[in-house]
């Protein structure tokens, strides 16, 4: 699959998708979210790939935001249509995907950057890292997600600071208020999440993927999260990992899970 503004590649059983606009600072344009829609929607279908790391290219920006050039001539109509699409298209696609995505925030991560990387399962940030929503500065709010997944990542009085002053935090901000999961050096940050992601493979897919659905579900209005866990408990026992993962802890070796 060729594409003009991200690069996919493959090292082992994981994928890495790198936004591709170093020049932009990776700022998500129309065509570079259709582009993310079909990486990730590749990605999930295929079974020799066990999970993501997303970054941007180059040592300024994870994704600066969104490209303002498109804002301009759009309408009330035009301006819901725009989020309620990057909602399913990209940022709900990454949120709700069986396989964990982990984002390597390598520079600004703002507006839209930050919804991109709120939407992933887990968060890493280099050093120099700068987080923030800038949206009210335009006269506008965050559209991909950030009221929500921000309120829900860090509590809603820090959210509605973070969105109402428009202001930066660090990296370590980011990681004392649970934005993040860890911080790192800028060389670092790439083999921190591939140390993460490799971990995390090691364990039961089927696991790993009831375990997504579940916390997604906690922070879900009008779904009751504690019967979506006992449901998702329940069917693991029916699943040939489970009975590999017994066996294995009974016989002291490590389990070989197939995701079956």
């Amino acid at each position: 699959m060729e594409f003009e503004n991200i690069l996919v590649e493959g090292k082992g059983r994981i994928q890495y998708i790198t936004i591709n606009r170093e020049s932009k600072l990776n700022a998500l344009n129309k065509l570079t979210l259709l582009e993310l829609h079909d990486a990730f929607t590749a990605a999930f279908a295929d079974d020799k790939v066990g999970g993501i790391i997303i970054t941007g290219a180059g040592t300024k920006a994870f994704v600066a935001g969104a490209d303002i050039t498109e804002f301009a001539e759009l309408d009330v109509a035009g301006g819901e249509a725009l989020s309620r699409e990057g909602h399913n298209q990209v940022f709900d696609l990454i949120a709700n995907s069986s396989k964990p995505v982990i984002a390597a925030i390598n520079g600004f991560a703002l507006g839209g950057g930050l919804e991109l990387a709120m939407a992933c399962h887990i968060r890493i940030a280099s050093d120099n890292a700068r987080m923030g929503l800038p949206e009210v500065t335009l006269g506008l709010i965050p559209g991909y997600g950030g009221t929500q997944r921000l309120t829900r990542l860090i509590g809603r009085g820090k959210a509605l600071e973070m969105i109402m002053t428009a202001d930066m935090v660090t990296a370590d901000q980011a990681l004392a208020s649970g934005l993040v999961n860890h911080v790192t050096t800028p060389a670092d940050l790439l083999p921190k999440a591939e140390e993460l992601l490799t971990r995390i493979l090691s364990r039961a897919p089927l696991a790993i993927a009831a375990a997504i659905r579940c916390v997604n579900d906690a922070g879900r209005d009008g779904v009751n999260g504690f019967d979506t866990e006992i449901k998702e408990f329940g069917a693991c026992f029916g699943t040939e990992d489970f009975k590999e993962g017994v066996v294995a802890f009974l016989e002291k070796r490590k389990a070989n899970f197939t995701g079956n």
